[in-house]
């Protein structure tokens, strides 16, 4: 792991942004007459959010305690399936975890199962990982990551193969990272009550809860390897009005199962949507659609002009990734630009 030390210069290469969902100002710059308000459906992020409870302002005045953690370690574990909190990392937002795994791991080379969310491969690479894209898990790797359910075309993976894969990659010294970022809504069994070493999750909570300006996330893992990944994060990692909000939203089931069954509605809505607009479904899960049109690009740029932004993949130009509409003017909008 040979780093530049003093008096030794360091090349490093900075990449051009990854695109994202979510940026509206790229929207704007491209669309830059489009009428207002902007529906961004370029995410993947419930767009009716949880109800949060109302905070005391001490939430915003003091530091985070450690009982405050704690708390929120407990209703985490709870809502994933996790035995023992001591196996729960809270960090703000699955980013960072996604930034801070790469270093914890020594220098190796790294399968990522693809395509998926592109930061996982970028994170890897930029910790000086040799990082090679792989179409299934049959990859023999130090590391390999997997999206389950994948984004952006829901494909998904039994915990049984998820599991076995994890125990070959234990046995040789290796790691499994499975990113559960959309699967709290989804028929997909998890791994976190399956924890061993060799294996780590990710849980998004922004994604699901329709908060992901709180900034809050998850890493589920083995207890030694938790420690570590905590303490790279360091001491008040999280917010108190994150702490205070996750805890009450983890605990609350009843909405988890309520979004569940009326998030599906959704997605069933869009897919007949999509499909009357002459597009294909080719996958995705109860927050997200990806289809096929015979004239992406076209399709892009209508919705843009309209005031309608979708995620679109520079490579496969005819693919769009809708995200859901948040109420009756949204999808009367949407309506009619796919009509």
């Amino acid at each position: 792991m040979g780093e530049g030390g003093p008096g030794h210069s360091v090349s490093v290469s900075v990449a051009p942004p990854l695109a994202h969902g979510g940026d509206l100002d790229a929207a704007r710059t491209l669309f830059p007459d489009a009428p207002l308000p902007w529906i961004d459906l370029s995410t993947g992020i419930n767009p009716v959010p949880y109800p949060g409870p109302p905070l005391e302002a001490s939430a915003f005045r003091r530091l985070p305690s450690s009982a405050d953690l704690a708390a929120l370690n407990a209703a985490a574990a709870k809502a994933y399936g996790v035995a023992d909190p001591a196996g729960i990392v809270a960090a703000p937002g699955t980013q960072i975890l996604i930034e801070t795994l790469p270093r914890l791991v020594a220098r190796g080379r790294v399968a990522v199962v693809g395509p998926t969310y592109a930061e996982h491969e970028a994170a890897w690479t930029r910790a000086g990982h040799a990082v090679t894209p792989v179409a299934d898990l049959e990859a023999a790797a130090d590391v390999v990551v997997v999206v389950n359910p994948n984004n952006p075309d829901g494909r998904t993976w039994a915990a049984s193969a998820l599991l076995a894969y994890a125990e070959r990659q234990a046995a040789r010294g290796g790691l499994l990272v499975v990113d559960e970022a959309f699967a709290d809504l989804e028929a997909v069994e998890s791994l976190g009550g399956h924890l061993r070493p060799g294996l780590v999750v990710l849980r998004s909570f922004g994604k699901t809860y329709g908060l992901a300006g709180l900034r809050l996330g998850f890493a589920l893992a083995e207890s030694g390897f938790a420690a570590r990944l905590a303490e790279a994060l360091g001491p008040w990692a999280v917010s108190g009005p994150a702490l205070a909000i996750g805890r009450v939203a983890l605990a609350d089931a009843g909405w988890r199962r309520d979004a569940a069954i009326l998030r599906g509605a959704d997605a069933n809505r869009l897919d007949r949507m999509i499909a009357r607009a002459g597009g294909r479904v080719v996958g995705g899960t109860r927050l997200f659609r990806t289809a096929d049109f015979s004239d992406g690009p076209g399709l892009f740029g209508r919705l843009g002009a309209a005031g309608i932004y979708v995620r679109r993949f520079a490579a496969a130009p005819s693919r769009l990734r809708f995200g859901l509409p948040a109420d009756r003017t949204e999808w009367c909008r949407l309506s009619r630009i796919l009509k």
